[in-house]
């Protein structure tokens, strides 16, 4: 699966999983094409919950903004404290519970640098809970990416979402799962998005080939934008802050959709390598293109063209997202906006490397990372308002 390997609003799970061993609306939708001439549009939607939504007449955007409307519902109505009776040991002894945070930090560490060095201006309880959702979704992925993961059935997927259930009920199953638990208690942080993940996981199992844009657009959601669903609550929004609570999830997700649709065209050789194909058939056909020119690798003058629209659809939203950063608490924008800018320059390098993903693999220097953190900061903390400002003075 070409899964997001930096965090989004926000957090993410690596594309290439190291093993960290596990038991086994009516308001607005991004919808974005590759017509040069389209810019986003926004749709009216009814109500209805995602998991049960299967009405053909509904697009994927439509469906998954009705779990955005909840997630924000429960931020409005300030369900700081859930009443969980946790009856493990981890929650009821304070130095193993530390312990389990610090153990989620360290995997954070290893596994996302940048995002966890901006982690340390959030307060050291959000710091901890943001830790603990990473965690999470790395295992989560690591089932259908990771180094068992030829050995993952359907099944076991259903085992790690009774597993999540029993999580949320304060019944952990270890140390990390104690963190989880504990966040989750403390936090507005609703289930389905942890469900809607492991349904993107069931998707891998069973599906190679997206038909269009809709059905991308759904599985990019399951695997990357219910991460910032999950984390927009600990995170925290701006006392500031004049939007809506509803669009700064909006941008949440389409920050999670934007580094997917990144990770995805980054890795077109390495996925087709592995027989899969994340790119829409339909715009493929469209492009003069097949199957079996994404296997051949061969750059043609066909493919720079269907790439150009690809990325364009990419940055627009990621410039959706851009709109919800500068909303989220003040300690909590350094490592989105540096997560946002790295990303961002994926799509540069791809660019640069002639839209050749089919043998070069696309990524950000060493050099360009060290100067995107004090960009990051800085934007988290002037505004892009006020930092262009500077910069024309």
């Amino acid at each position: 699966m070409s899964s997001t390997t930096c965090v989004v609003v926000w957090v993410s799970c690596g594309s290439k999983l190291e093993n960290i061993t596990t038991t086994t609306h009516q308001k607005s939708v991004v919808k974005c094409s590759n017509n040069n001439n389209d810019k986003i549009r926004f749709t009216s939607i009814s109500s209805a919950a995602v998991a049960a939504a299967s009405v053909p007449s509904r697009s994927s955007e439509e469906k998954v903004y009705e779990v955005v409307l909840k997630q924000a519902a429960l931020v409005r109505e300030q369900r700081k404290r859930r009443t969980i009776e946790i009856d493990d040991d981890f929650m009821t002894n304070l130095h193993l519970l530390n312990a389990a945070y610090d153990r989620c930090g360290q995997v954070c560490a290893e596994y996302a640098k940048t995002f966890f060095l901006g982690t340390q201006l959030m307060t050291e309880e959000r710091r901890k809970a943001i830790w603990a959702i990473y965690v999470w979704c790395r295992r989560t992925d690591e089932l259908v990416d990771g180094p068992n993961a030829s050995h993952i059935t359907p099944t076991a997927l259903d085992r790690w979402e009774q597993r999540l259930n029993d999580v949320f009920q304060g019944r952990p199953y270890d140390m990390f799962d104690a963190a989880l638990s504990h966040t989750v208690s403390n936090y507005p942080v609703d289930i389905q998005p942890f469900k809607d993940m492991i349904e993107g996981m069931r998707m891998d199992l069973r599906k190679s080939r997206y038909n269009n844009f809709d059905e991308l657009y759904l599985y990019c959601y399951y695997v990357a934008g219910t991460v910032g669903l999950m984390s927009v609550p600990v995170m925290g929004i701006a006392p500031d802050s004049k939007s809506s609570t509803e669009t700064i999830y909006n941008a949440a997700l389409a920050l999670g959709i934007a580094n997917q649709l990144t990770n995805i065209l980054r890795d077109v050789g390495e996925d087709a390598r592995r027989g899969r194909i994340y790119l829409p058939q339909d715009e493929l056909a469209q492009a003069g293109l097949s199957e079996e020119d994404i296997f051949n690798g061969k750059v043609t003058d066909k493919w720079r063209n269907f790439m150009k629209g690809q990325i364009k659809r990419a940055r627009i939203f990621f410039d959706e997202a851009e709109k919800g950063v500068s909303e989220l608490n003040s300690a909590s924008r350094w490592p989105v906006w540096a997560s946002l800018l790295l990303y961002r320059q994926i799509l540069d390098s791809i660019e640069a490397n002639d839209y050749n993903n089919f043998t070069k693999r696309a990524y950000v220097g060493q050099a360009k990372k060290l100067f995107s953190l004090p960009a990051a900061y800085a934007k988290a903390f002037l505004g892009p308002p006020k930092l262009t400002k500077m910069i024309m003075r």
